[in-house]
């Protein structure tokens, strides 16, 4: 999470980002949440705090530096870490989210609640040594593959570090925590998604979408940064070799990222711009959950340990997932089997499956069925509450419950 600053002075945040300080303000009486300032201009979906409700009044801002460059963290760490030092005994519980190196101010908050004494949680909703160790062998620039290279082994032993002296684990999808699991002391399968009910596939759009999705085109959806980690360029194969099967279909992938541009040469190449759509970045939960029900299936092709919320987004809209095997898919779909799975990270494999939905109507609708069953637990309430819940049963408050310093 990180704020912008507006032409006018008043900070913006993503809007999912306020919807999650919205409903961690139902379970606290009290927020301090510290995170970076972003130079430049915001992102356009970005909105103000005003967005977060009457909860805002509640709820400390404190914004530090952005300083992800090594000299620009170390030049401004002393004062940072002062800050944090001074706000932690304010705080009755303690969490922090972890995801990087040099500015990595979530980790510098938990060396300080170390040094204090302070029992704390840990937060991560994906391995990020694993996604900098990708970047050293996809990254288009010389320099990134260089700097990920030389990154993401100390960031590797920085995660563990962390992860295991924090008192909880509280990690976002089977992915990430069966990664972090055997370092954690009390590790906590949780989930992190901002859909509510009314987001659900209605029962007659499911049984009408079941019904449509029995002729035509195959319809295939991805929503997600266009990056080589989510597996760009195996997606575009992956149809290519649809394509060559002689399958009819039409596909999305709504995001942007540095892997566009050769996605786009690809596609052209092979001929396919008229079935392959690359819209870029699309604004708006509506917009983004109609691309989704209108969809027959999400193909993904996720190389890194995460837990990317489009998943459960494509499950809540009755759309099966097929891609990639790991250990995040598999639990999602582990209760009614709305998707399919492919070893191997193979765009051969892939091809394959979606070929076959193609050509089996009647199996495609019954995966549109087991998908509504699978997202049906998932809403924003829900697991905000659980974690929540997780906090205050595993994390003593401090000062009022005999938890001392050391």
């Amino acid at each position: 999470m990180a704020f912008h600053q507006a032409d006018d002075g008043s900070w913006l945040l993503e809007d999912q980002a306020c919807n999650g300080l919205r409903l961690w303000a139902r379970h606290f009486e009290k927020l301090i949440v510290i995170a970076p300032l972003r130079p430049g201009l915001p992102p356009p979906a970005w909105v103000g705090l005003s967005r977060i409700g009457p909860a805002l009044e509640r709820i400390e801002i404190v914004p530090l530096p952005w300083a992800w460059r090594p000299d620009q963290f170390l030049r401004r760490l002393p004062r940072v870490r002062r800050q944090i030092r001074a706000l932690i005994p304010r705080a009755d519980w303690l969490g922090f989210a972890i995801g990087g190196l040099f500015g990595d101010w979530g980790a510098v908050a938990a060396y300080e609640a170390r040094r204090q004494g302070r029992m704390h949680y840990i937060w991560a909703d994906r391995v990020e040594s694993a996604v900098t160790r990708e970047r050293a062998k996809s990254a288009g620039k010389w320099r990134h593959r260089l700097l990920a290279r030389l990154y993401h082994r100390p960031m590797a032993a920085m995660e563990r570090d962390l992860v295991r002296h924090a008192s909880l684990g509280l990690f976002h999808g089977r992915d990430t925590w069966s990664h972090y699991a055997p370092l954690s002391p009390n590790p906590q399968l949780v989930h992190d998604i901002h859909i509510n009910r009314e987001d659900h596939l209605p029962p007659a759009a499911l049984k009408r979408k079941i019904t449509e999705a029995g002729s035509g085109p195959l319809r295939i959806i991805y929503t997600g940064r266009a990056e080589p980690m989510k597996g760009a360029m195996d997606w575009v194969e992956a149809l290519v070799l649809l394509a060559e099967q002689g399958v009819d279909f039409r596909a999305t992938w709504a995001g942007e990222g540095s892997a566009l541009p050769q996605m786009q040469a690809r596609i052209s190449a092979a001929g396919l711009s008229d079935k392959i759509a690359l819209p870029g970045f699309i604004t708006g939960r509506e917009t983004i959950l109609a691309l989704l029900r209108e969809a027959d299936v999400m193909a993904f092709c996720h190389k890194t340990p995460e837990s990317p919320r489009c998943l459960i987004e494509a499950l809540i809209s009755g759309t099966p997932i097929i891609g990639y095997d790991s250990a995040y898919p598999r639990d999602l779909i582990a209760g009614h089997g709305g998707g399919l799975l492919v070893p191997g990270q193979s765009p051969a494999a892939l091809a394959a499956a979606l070929a076959g939905l193609a050509r089996d109507r009647a199996r495609l609708g019954a995966l549109i069925a087991h998908a509504a069953g699978d997202g049906a637990p998932f809403s924003d309430d829900a697991v905000f509450a659980h974690r929540a819940g997780l906090i205050l049963t595993h994390l003593p408050r401090f000062g009022r419950t005999g938890q001392s310093p050391g």
